[in-house]
């Protein structure tokens, strides 16, 4: 099983969500780095699931036990492991889906796949709890960039047909932090309403919804990456799509360029104090997968939860016969508003990831 990527800087995340607990393995992090887990707890915090309705109720504190890695506050060059211990799990809620694969989920993948014998309780290390110590390891990338001037930040694009402002073209620090404090993050808070009421009514319906997060990062050199299968879009990409449920991942207009015209989508260069900028940021600050020095701009799309308490069509995997299925436990309604950090903690940790490629492994 392969749940690990980066190169200089190696995250592997193991666990399962109804297991004793989920953790994360960084190898690679630069010595001497200072990590803040006050500040990591906050982060962390911001995914956490039983915090509001519009949220799974399970309550798990997410409070990260540093094994190794960490001496008197600072990485000491070893490998940096952190464990979350699971503590609020319904097993029980499970037991059928053993027999029937919930349509949507990799339930039947797995069985195919490992025969039988994979641990699929909670969704099993498909689940969205493994999200947890990616938060864990993007938490801490995140203060290391920030010391080298590098932000990454995040809102709520989108959620059904109800969309959010999009980031300005060069968004600030403060308004990350703006958004990261908010409740709902969201750039527009009455945008927000209308997202949670849609949110709140296919709860009602015993459905789901999906949506879409939009993040950017600022104050990232120029030169980072490699052309056509190691470039910075493509490592982002291979990540983002490690997230459970992601569907889509974009790049500056994305999608919508191919709609326009050369002459609309071509960012046009200009020197702006002593550096070279580009007027706009359609290609979302990476060029031929080499950074830009613009902000790098990106979307990733969430499907909608596929545990809904609705009747759903299946299969009888020991009769092998077709059958219903009726999903009880608890699952978030909607799963984007939670990602909005872990989009932001991937995305940090692909860039720390490139920027000491960039640097030979330190800096």
């Amino acid at each position: 099983m392969s749940s690990e990527f980066g190169k200089i800087l190696k995250v592997s995340v193991f666990g399962q969500s109804h297991g004793t607990a989920i953790g994360v393995n960084i190898d690679g992090l630069p010595a001497g780095e200072e990590i803040d887990l006050e500040e990591l707890q906050r982060f962390l915090d911001r995914r956490r699931p039983g915090k509001n309705k519009l949220s799974t109720a399970r309550n798990e504190g997410d409070a990260p036990e540093i094994l190794s890695g960490l001496l008197e506050g600072k990485t000491c060059g070893a490998p940096l492991c952190a464990v979350i211990r699971n503590s609020d799990q319904h097993s029980k809620d499970y037991a059928e889906l053993a027999d029937k694969p919930r349509p949507g989920h990799a339930d039947y993948t797995a069985w195919v796949k490992w025969k039988g014998l994979a641990d699929m309780r909670g969704g099993g290390h498909f689940s969205g709890r493994l999200t947890a110590p990616l938060c864990v390891a993007g938490g801490i990338a995140k203060q290391i960039l920030a010391r080298r001037g590098v932000h990454v930040g995040a809102h709520l694009y989108s959620v059904g047909n109800y969309l959010d402002a999009p980031l300005p073209d060069c968004p600030t620090p403060e308004l990350f932090e703006a958004v990261a404090t908010k409740p709902f993050p969201v750039l527009n808070d009455k945008n927000g309403e209308l997202m949670q009421k849609l949110i709140e009514r296919a709860k009602q319906e015993l459905d789901s919804v999906g949506g879409i997060v939009e993040c950017a990062a600022i104050g990232l050199p120029a030169g980072l990456g490699d052309p056509m299968f190691d470039g910075a879009e493509n490592r982002l990409a291979a990540a983002l799509f490690g997230i459970p449920a992601v569907k889509g991942v974009e790049f500056g207009k994305g999608f919508t360029a191919s709609y326009l015209h050369g002459s609309q989508n071509n960012d046009t260069f200009a020197v702006e104090d002593g550096r070279i900028v580009t007027t706009t940021n359609n290609a979302g600050g990476i060029l031929g997968g080499i950074t830009t020095g613009m902000p790098i701009v990106l979307r990733a799309a969430f499907k909608p939860t596929p545990s809904i308490a609705q009747d759903q069509k299946t299969v009888s995997l020991s009769k092998m016969e077709n059958t219903t299925l009726t999903i009880h436990g608890r699952h978030d309604p909607c799963i984007a508003h939670r990602a909005v950090p872990v989009v932001e903690a991937v995305t940090a940790t692909v860039l720390l990831d490139l920027l000491l490629e960039g640097n030979h492994g330190t800096f």
